[in-house]
């Protein structure tokens, strides 16, 4: 029997504050990082997480992380988050976003963000670039290989 780690879907949902988001992009320096702010009643984020599952294994031989970070409120980690994680067997790194302040935490990520999601930021070394728009496939990997 063949097994095949990216088919294990026992996802786990992280709680993330802002300070260890901009921890772990700082202490990845070879890594380009790809965020993506969504929620599961957010209908255009629906509709585009399955590119950011298909941009990571498209290009899992370079040093891509994509990380899945959900703005739904806290207290829907297990009733919501969890359960929708495993049904759309979501394998990308999932993480609930900690935070309590949505004006402090959106400007902090980006001060032109307006706090509308889906928004994705494209992080590599001192490059950076926020989209606050759904992207097709085609727009991800050609704001990924920007980078």
């Amino acid at each position: 029997m063949l097994a095949c780690p990216v088919m294990s879907y026992s996802q786990n949902v992280k709680l993330l504050t802002v300070d260890q988001l901009q921890e772990r992009v700082k202490n990845g320096k070879d890594s380009t990082y790809v965020v993506n702010f969504w929620a599961t009643w957010c209908a255009p984020c629906i509709k585009e997480l399955p590119h950011f599952q298909k941009l990571s294994q498209e290009y899992q031989s370079e040093k891509l992380a994509v990380l899945l970070v959900s703005v739904d409120f806290k207290s829907k980690l297990n009733t919501a988050v969890v359960p929708f994680v495993k049904r759309k067997k979501i394998t990308n790194p999932v993480f609930l976003l900690n935070e309590s302040n949505p004006q402090e935490y959106i400007d902090r990520i980006d001060p032109s963000w307006s706090g509308s999601i889906p928004a994705t930021l494209f992080l590599k070394n001192d490059k950076r670039k926020f989209l606050e728009t759904e992207l097709t496939y085609e727009q991800l990997v050609t704001e990924y290989k920007k980078l």
